[in-house]
């Protein structure tokens, strides 16, 4: 069995701290690739650092919605251009968040709109932070798509079924993370159930959302392997037949990391 957490935060104090042994607990867990990704484009040095040391780390770029008020003028030939590297394989994350006020809704979607141009242009898949935000959300992700189709993915789903299918209908992947463990997350169960299957994820989020047993704690990329086993619950499958899902839907999606890369780590471990 080989998973990818395709979606964590390796840059942030908390991981970066301990990166030889959290790398050594992923393996350990079967957790084979991952995708740190970007907050910050002014940061990309740290990330291309970090995954330029580590075979099975590769990288987006983008700015995260709460940041949007720090990097207000970031533009799609901005993050073209960074793309280019080879180990950059998304856009993002990129969105709304409404829950915190640490950037101006118009800010917001003034970035996502350029993250989403650069999705387009490059080919790379859009990876969309949204929270609380669900209807803006799925009106520029439709106003968007009728420009020019863009491939996206919904990461760390909370959002309702409504937002899931029309995500969904514009031929989005939806990302499950720890939350999806948590006892009060029946709803999000429900919409893990129903995703077709060729179009599901799974991440940490890392070093934030722990899943069950863990919640609290920091989180890191070896526990996707606990949040891949309450999905493969979810949906009637086994573990192993839920991470062979997982690996090929990932690899669908994130066409610039090469299968090669996972099989040096099975080969490895």
């Amino acid at each position: 069995m080989m998973l990818i957490d395709s979606h964590c935060h390796l840059d942030f104090p908390q991981l970066k701290s301990d990166l030889p042994g959290l790398l050594a607990r992923a393996q350990d867990a079967g957790v084979g690739l991952m995708v740190t990704i970007s907050t910050y484009v002014s940061k990309f040095d740290e990330l291309k650092e970090l995954v330029e040391e580590h075979d099975n780390i590769f990288c987006s770029i983008g700015t995260h919605p709460n940041n949007a008020a720090e990097e207000p003028d970031t533009t799609a030939e901005q993050l073209i251009e960074i793309a280019r590297h080879p180990k950059v394989v998304a856009i993002g994350e990129a969105g709304l968040d409404y829950h915190y006020d640490y950037a101006p809704p118009e800010l917001q979607a003034k970035g996502f709109r350029a993250h989403i141009a650069a999705a387009r242009e490059t080919g790379l898949p859009l990876v969309i932070h949204s929270r609380e935000a669900d209807e803006d959300m799925a009106s520029i992700l439709e106003e968007e798509s009728a420009k020019g189709a863009f491939p996206l993915i919904l990461h760390c789903f909370t959002s309702g079924p409504e937002l899931a299918r029309r995500g969904l209908a514009l031929g989005g992947y939806i990302s499950f993370s720890g939350v999806v463990t948590f006892k009060k997350a029946q709803e999000l169960r429900d919409i893990a159930a129903s995703v077709p299957a060729e179009r599901l994820l799974v991440e940490t989020d890392a070093p934030y959302l722990a899943p069950e047993p863990f919640r609290g704690k920091t989180n890191e990329p070896a526990y996707v392997a606990k949040t891949a086993a309450r999905l493969a619950e979810v949906r009637g499958l086994s573990l192993d037949a839920l991470a062979a899902l997982t690996t090929d839907n990932f690899f669908r999606l994130f066409k610039k990391v090469p299968r090669s890369a996972l099989k040096e780590q099975s080969d490895a471990a």
